[in-house]
């Protein structure tokens, strides 16, 4: 028999660098999860991934068990990397801040092709291409 899930967290943790300091303790905590447990795994599963942000889905169960998947990291934090940017433009439609080409979007589209809203390459460049333009960076041909 499968067990009930009681609760499904969904946080943003830095790659290897999981700590009982908020966000996860307080969020794991309230549940009665073993915190230090959960940061040891996830560092283990995301060691080499240095320097990004990733979405994890944690699953609580009745018996405080968990189990975690960790998604691909956000568009918006790809997109910054490949421009070399620390930041996007606070006025993207007036102000232009960066460029990328067409060749590391389609790198993008790759890294993040389970977790996009769509099976179409095509669509999935289009997707990830209009989040670039929304942060004042160029897509060149």
């Amino acid at each position: 028999m499968a067990k009930k899930i009681k609760a499904q967290i969904k946080l943003y943790v830095p790659a290897a660098q999981a700590n009982p300091a908020p966000p996860v303790g307080p969020a794991l905590g309230q549940h009665g999860v073993n915190i230090m447990q959960f940061c040891k795994q996830f560092n283990d599963q995301t060691k080499g991934k240095d320097g990004l942000i990733l979405p994890v889905v944690i699953s609580v169960f009745e018996d405080r068990t968990f189990t975690f998947i960790i998604k691909s990291p956000p568009s918006s934090i790809l997109i910054k990397r490949a421009a070399n940017l620390a930041k996007a433009s606070g006025t993207a439609g007036k102000e232009i801040i960066g460029s990328i080409s067409s060749k590391q979007i389609e790198e993008i589209v790759k890294q993040k092709a389970k977790d996009i809203n769509t099976t179409d390459m095509k669509r999935a460049h289009k997707i990830v291409a209009g989040t670039a333009r929304s942060m004042g960076i160029v897509v060149k041909d």
